[in-house]
């Protein structure tokens, strides 16, 4: 009798899942769940606890939700809340508007493909008010978080084409894995651009063109990816740089894909948030007929809904018939969930000052976004002060992306060992302190340098403890390895 074998073996498998990589849930990360299995046995560690500061899950680090999103998901779950005098009046209109638009005024029917239309249309005035510029509800989709929203507008983008013949992506470097993950599914080509760390990560022109020219030969340029403010870099670009980029895209016909998620998350002092929807607009009939794709999200912010996987793609100037075919990719998935549909909701339509909810809402909304700044700066301040590290300032989003300095020896005894230096480095920081963090290749850095991406979120104290334990680990690491 024969023994049967798998159909699937990793030798016949997609080629292309096998190359994907995601750095902020890879080895690192599934060693720090192991020692936290070995903490709650009673194993004997350095330090009481892992402290995750690898990915941008806030409510996973100790942010509490807004009382207003969850009172309107709840309302929307279940119904009969409609009737507990406990609940706000605006709450209760909320969820009344958002349970008239879906099948048999319930979120568990399917929505549109594209999602709720009262829900796009709210997006859609959100995008107004927030630009100054009309938004059309039927340019919106709403996704599974932005990340199913970016994977689909990457997959219309693909020439189904091999070698010479595949898309080329532009992405900045360093990134957020999603794109190189993607791109590396889908067997398109990444263009890796370099932000430049001696600018604040500024992002030139000069870079974009050098990046674009050594890749024709190898790909057909498609489009180029913006995340603004940057992760994991945590810059926010100015209005002029945006310009820049727009005026690249228009010169090489490049589709501008604008990952804004992080809008709300802006902290410097000068910073300010422009989106290239607005900017493009204002640039005037020369470009604004630009293809674009901007993404938004529920799980950044001062939300930080990650379960919900609430998001939402507007998606400008595309071709009538090319977006009759983007419906037509949207329709093979049903739809995004309706919960998620229910919190992204919130998010772009809150309360307005004189309804029941307001102050509370303002007042949770800025204790987040404040105690966001706080920390931001309390992380740029303290890498600053240790030898061997240097971290532009946290302007935006919810990261530091700091440079170490490695000595000769910690770079042999890495390569012994079979890993990048910065692993070998945060491998050494988890095990002795419990600080979970990813290292700078799994984003990508010029070569030589060395970075890691720290998220900014564990509480205050929290954060203060990590960073003592940071900096006591770091020297005494460096001395040994000098």
């Amino acid at each position: 009798m024969s023994v049967r074998t798998k159909v699937l073996s990793v030798e016949n498998m997609n080629p292309h899942i096998k190359k994907m990589e995601y750095a902020v849930r890879g080895p690192i990360v599934i060693r720090a769940g192991e020692i936290e299995a070995e903490l709650q046995k009673g194993e004997k560690k350095p330090f009481p606890d892992v402290i995750r500061a690898n990915i941008g899950d806030c409510h996973a680090t100790g942010q509490q939700p807004l009382t207003f999103i969850r009172q309107v998901s709840a309302i929307c779950a279940y119904p009969e809340l409609l009737k507990d005098p406990n609940f706000p009046r605006d709450a209760k209109e909320r969820a009344r508007r958002i349970l008239d638009g879906c099948g048999g005024h319930s979120i568990g029917s399917y929505s549109d493909s594209s999602g709720v239309k009262v829900i796009r249309e709210d997006t859609a005035k959100y995008i107004t008010d927030r630009d100054g510029h009309p938004s059309n509800w039927e340019d919106i989709f709403l996704s599974t978080g932005a990340s199913d929203g970016i994977k689909t507008i990457m997959k219309l983008l693909m020439t189904g084409e091999t070698g010479k013949g595949r898309a080329g992506v532009m992405i900045p470097i360093p990134q957020y894995p999603l794109y190189t993950a993607t791109i590396a599914e889908y067997n398109a080509h990444p263009i890796g651009y370099f932000l430049n760390e001696d600018r604040n990560w500024a992002l030139d022109v000069s870079e974009l063109k050098r990046a674009l020219e050594e890749a024709k030969p190898h790909c057909r340029p498609k489009a180029i990816v913006i995340i603004n403010p940057g992760n994991p870099t945590g810059q926010v670009l100015t209005k002029e740089n945006i310009e820049a980029v727009i005026k690249f895209a228009k010169e090489e016909n490049l589709f501008l894909m604008a990952d804004e998620v992080y809008q709300h998350n802006i902290y410097a002092q000068g910073s300010k948030f422009y989106s290239f929807k607005k900017v493009l607009t204002e640039m005037g009939s020369k470009y604004n007929d630009l293809e674009l794709a901007s993404f938004m999200s529920t799980s950044k912010g001062y939300m930080g809904e990650c379960g919900f996987r609430g998001g939402y793609c507007e998606v400008i100037n595309l071709d009538p018939d090319v977006k009759a075919m983007l419906l037509k990719s949207i329709s093979a998935k049903l739809c995004s969930s309706i919960a998620g549909q229910a919190v992204m909701d919130v998010v772009v339509n809150p309360p307005k000052q004189g309804e029941p909810s307001y102050d509370l809402f303002e007042k949770e909304k800025w204790m987040v976004l404040g105690q966001l700044a706080e920390k931001a700066k309390m992380v740029t301040e303290t890498f600053n002060t240790i030898e061997g590290i240097s971290c532009n300032e946290v302007q935006g989003a919810m990261y530091a992306f700091p440079q170490i300095k490695l000595p000769k020896k910690l770079l042999e005894a890495a390569k012994a060992k079979g890993q990048s230096p910065d692993a070998f480095y945060c491998f050494n920081l988890l095990e002795e302190t419990g600080i979970c963090v990813v290292p700078g290749s799994g984003f990508g850095q010029v070569e030589g340098t060395y970075h890691f991406r720290t998220t900014i979120l564990p509480p205050v104290q929290k954060l203060g403890e990590m960073l003592a334990r940071f900096r006591d680990f770091h020297l005494q690491f460096m001395e040994k390895y000098q």
